[in-house]
């Protein structure tokens, strides 16, 4: 794989992601921002009150895993893998041993003027 095809993958992932996770105590909603910098494909996510920084991030094809580590509603360290399929993804989320939840995302439209 060139280095070529490895910035396109990451470049198809970049935006602003609005998730929705199904967990056993609910839908929870949280926004997810990947971004390059510096060469490299870095992340925040919003949720609950508080921004997290993203862990891991890697692309594999149409494949995406990441870590993040949340303290609301509970102090949780979160494993997330999706498949995106352009301006959409799914996938799961685990929290250690505790059962996947189903993840299910769109990316939000850039605002005109902002695209590169």
């Amino acid at each position: 794989m060139t280095a070529d095809t490895d910035t396109d993958r990451a470049a198809s992932l970049e935006g602003v992601w609005d998730l929705t996770i199904a967990t056993p105590v609910g839908r929870i909603k949280a926004v997810v921002e990947f971004r390059r910098r510096d060469g490299s494909l870095v992340g925040v996510a919003s949720g609950a009150g508080e921004d997290v920084p993203l862990r891991d991030i890697a692309v594999d094809g149409s494949h995406v895993t990441w870590k993040q580590s949340v303290t609301k509603p509970l102090r949780l360290n979160l494993a997330f893998a999706v498949d995106v399929d352009g301006d959409t993804l799914e996938g799961a989320s685990r929290a250690g041993r505790l059962p996947a939840s189903k993840v299910t995302g769109t990316r939000r439209p850039t605002p005109v003027g902002e695209a590169e």
